[in-house]
């Protein structure tokens, strides 16, 4: 255990089994590249120039935070969830989306769950601007247990904002966090281990400290960035984005940095939300364990000058969307350093 507290490791995630399997399927993945390929593997996003247009595409899921769907019987949010995901992923590389397809698979369908689900997805794509195209609906005996499904979402947009995401950063850069609306759909098998494991808690149950029921909390919505970050991109303020998933700040802020510089995050510029705080008390979890697990308050962060990052923060908060400085990019080896 990392500091005599709960790991993603007991929770059953293996990170550094999952980062062997990434870089071998790299390889697989770079095998297939063809004339029309704009990014490597590892991108949010990735790029395709089809006459004249760059499009982005990306793949994604919700990951174990459907269980918490099961376990609380509702199905409305996870839809919205899975759109508002594969958005972000795809507006780092600059792109607004096109459209959208959905596919859900079951063993037996009980028609409701299905139509709650997509009534998710449809509604995420109707507040992205996005067309849902359609999907697949799979009905297979034997493949899931009883009420559980599998849910996966694909986008395809095209690159709207050109300066963000080709990696124009430089020494002196600001970081500004965007606020989050909660976990996302990172960390859960993490939380529901350690609040249904290890605590024993119900859905139904107030999360401790906070009152709220436990399944609320884990069902929030995870945050779209695209309406608040839309003016500044088009303006070409933006430099780089970062959406904070899997890995947390540290995994996918090194995805926009070059060789030669370091992101120095100062996690005194903010205080996580009371959420994270209670999920490190309760499991007395290492800071860096919570760190490279949750994006702790913040589910985008963005690179901009150092001379437009009060500009960009103000629209930002008019935007409905708080924002922090949280730090700066500084000479260095392409890593992320976390401290006061």
């Amino acid at each position: 255990m990392s500091d005599g507290g709960f790991t993603y490791r007991e929770a059953g995630v293996d990170r550094e089994a999952a980062d062997a399997v990434k870089r071998r399927l790299g390889k697989l993945v770079e095998s297939t590249r063809t004339e029309g390929v704009r990014a490597a593997f590892g991108s949010f996003g990735g790029r395709f120039a089809l006459d004249g247009e760059e499009l982005v595409a990306s793949a994604d899921g919700v990951g174990t935070k459907i269980r918490v769907a099961f376990r609380s019987g509702r199905h409305d949010t996870v839809g919205r969830d899975l759109v508002n995901h594969c958005v972000d992923d795809i507006l780092t590389e600059g792109a607004e989306p096109l459209f959208f397809l959905d596919y859900f698979a079951c063993g037996r369908l009980e028609p409701e769950v299905p139509v709650a689900v997509v009534e998710g997805v449809a509604r995420g794509c109707r507040e992205n601007g996005c067309a849902l195209l359609g999907g697949e609906t799979a009905e297979m005996p034997d493949s899931y247990p009883e009420g559980e499904y599998d849910l996966a979402g694909f986008i395809v947009g095209r690159v709207a904002f050109p300066e963000v995401g080709r990696r124009e950063v430089r020494e002196g850069d600001v970081l500004l966090g965007l606020a989050s609306s909660g976990l996302h759909t990172n960390g859960y098998s993490f939380a529901r281990a350690l609040l249904f494991g290890r605590l024993g808690l119900e859905a139904d149950d107030p999360w401790p400290g906070l009152g709220e029921p436990v399944g609320e909390v884990l069902l929030r919505v995870h945050r779209s960035y695209l309406a608040a970050l839309r003016g500044p991109c088009s303006r070409g303020q933006v430099r780089a984005l970062a959406h904070i998933t899997g890995g947390g700040i540290p995994g996918n802020l090194e995805r926009v940095l070059p060789p030669g510089l370091d992101a120095a995050v100062d996690t005194d510029a903010w205080e996580p939300p009371a959420e994270f705080r209670s999920l490190r008390e309760l499991g007395r979890v290492g800071r860096e364990e919570m760190y490279r697990t949750f994006n702790m308050g913040l589910g985008m962060i963005a690179v901009v000058r150092p001379s437009e990052a009060d500009a960009v923060a103000d629209a930002l908060r008019e935007a409905g969307c708080p924002a922090v400085r949280c730090g700066g990019l500084v000479e260095g080896s392409g890593r992320v350093r976390l401290g006061p």
